[in-house]
């Protein structure tokens, strides 16, 4: 087997996990979730009150950099451990689907060893009622919206993410 069919292979055995629900990419760890002994995504208290008012915030008029200030303010420690905050990891964590108790896979693709935002190449599966939500639909929705108001372009809030 060669380097390109052996590529092709995994590709497809990654997307047939995601069709099939069996992908452990829907189990994956993120800020406010601890994985529990059965291997299921558990809400971690203390975390996901930081990822409410992180949420919170952001409705409330502060910009991501103002938000980052005060985490790190409070002392609260970055998802990698550092005592600074960045506006990229927190615009990542307001777009991310899993705080509603759902899980978007398929979001980016791979080409030529670089990974790209999926805008239609292949199909998304999405998955719901996985794991326990932060975030309520509501909040999630209208932070997604926020967020397309401030950048003046409503149509960056995927489809996808708002039909629940």
């Amino acid at each position: 087997m060669n380097i390109i069919e052996k590529s092709e292979s995994i590709r497809d055995g990654l997307q047939k996990g995601f069709r099939d629900g069996t992908s452990k990419m829907a189990l994956r760890k993120c800020y406010g979730y601890d994985v529990g002994a059965d291997g299921e995504l558990v809400v971690n208290s203390d975390e996901a009150a930081i990822v409410r008012w992180i949420f919170e915030s952001y409705l409330n008029g502060n910009s991501l950099g103002k938000i980052a200030a005060g985490l790190e303010k409070r002392g609260i420690l970055s998802p990698t451990g550092k005592p600074k905050w960045n506006r990229e990891a927190l615009n990542k964590l307001i777009s991310n689907e899993k705080y509603t108790g759902r899980v978007l896979l398929q979001k980016t693709v791979s080409t030529g060893g670089s990974q790209i935002k999926n805008n239609g190449f292949m199909d998304r599966c999405l998955y719901s009622d996985t794991h326990e939500a932060i975030i309520s639909d509501e909040i999630f929705k209208s932070v997604q919206q926020e967020k397309a108001r401030r950048t003046g372009c409503p149509e960056a809030i995927p489809a996808i993410q708002l039909i629940f």
